[in-house]
């Protein structure tokens, strides 16, 4: 009974947030497939590799370290914080890779995803192992659903965000936004464990996860918001030069494209995705070069023409 309270208890709250933060990227929505396996990633692959890897660090260390409760605090502050953080990022950078990868956004939305995945299997753990009575697990509960999980969310999502933002920069910025952000999600990391081990600071980590989540909570709305203004910007070309109607311009960026009426409703879907990425694809054509320049222009090309034959014939259903 209480392995499957605890599984349950592990899966439904991150399953929630992992579908709010897919939700909320309203105007490019990563492909839920794609989320879901770095999901996975988190909840399983990074889990082993994190076991592993604390494992073999903490062993060496303890040859060094004979005081239990020290090197039980250094594992928690250090090595987890170490570990954890470079094996869910792992996965980001084959992500990150993916020429079908945008922006800043995209990087909260898949580095989030491995977070919770790991929280979800990080909380299972604990809620079976740790809690011995029924109101110490419902605390238990409580306590790593909304904060412990959730800073591995914050934390991962960060590194995200960093190499989102760093995908169309220089190598040697790549690498150094890269590093930054690995650096930040290790103390964002370590502070919550760090609190977690001292009584009487457990309050002040409690309070900096929360300012934390404010703080991602925001960047993540001026991300979604700059996804509005990138789609504007890129297809005002578009309807200046009469691949789409002036007065799809405004409708296309914003929440008024969710309504029906404005067009045909059995295409509506596809005009809109079409259009959507044929404005990130503009975007990415100007901020790369050699073979990924040429995949870019290939793509706008073909985005064009989809568009076009779709407005000509919108009677007809196209594949593109």
């Amino acid at each position: 009974m209480l392995i499957i309270a605890s599984a349950l208890a592990a899966i439904i709250p991150m399953s929630v947030y992992l579908f709010l933060i897919w939700k909320f990227d309203k105007y490019d929505r990563e492909p839920f497939k794609l989320v879901l396996i770095n999901y996975l990633w988190g909840a399983l692959g990074a889990i082993v590799l994190s076991l592993i890897g604390s494992f073999l660090i903490t062993f060496i260390i303890s040859l060094f370290i004979k005081d239990e409760l020290q090197l039980s605090r250094y594992g928690s502050i250090v090595v987890a914080p170490f570990v954890e953080e470079i094996t869910k990022g792992m996965f980001l950078l084959i992500t990150v890779a993916s020429r079908k990868f945008d922006n800043l956004t995209d990087g909260i939305v898949y580095g989030g995803a491995i977070g919770l995945g790991f929280g979800m299997t990080e909380n299972f753990f604990y809620f079976i192992s740790f809690a011995q009575t029924v109101p110490s697990w419902i605390m238990l509960v409580i306590i790593r659903s909304l904060f412990s999980a959730v800073m591995h969310c914050v934390s991962t999502a960060t590194l995200g965000a960093f190499l989102g933002y760093a995908k169309f920069k220089p190598s040697s910025q790549k690498v150094f936004y890269g590093i930054t952000g690995l650096l930040i999600a290790m103390i964002i990391h370590s502070i919550w464990n760090f609190s977690l081990n001292f009584e009487q600071i457990a309050p002040l980590g409690f309070l900096f996860i929360f300012i934390s989540i404010i703080i991602f909570i925001t960047t993540f709305s001026i991300s979604v918001r700059g996804e509005r203004k990138i789609i504007y910007n890129e297809l005002k070309e578009e309807a200046d030069n009469g691949i789409i109607p002036l007065s799809h311009l405004e409708i296309l960026s914003s929440s008024k494209r969710e309504s029906k009426g404005w067009f045909d409703e059995k295409i509506r879907k596809i005009y809109i995705n079409a259009a959507t990425t044929l404005a990130f694809r503009k975007m990415q054509l100007r901020n790369s070069n050699g073979a990924s320049k040429l995949y870019y222009q290939r793509d706008v090309d073909n985005y064009r023409n989809f568009i076009g034959n779709l407005l000509s014939n919108p009677n007809s259903l196209y594949q593109l």
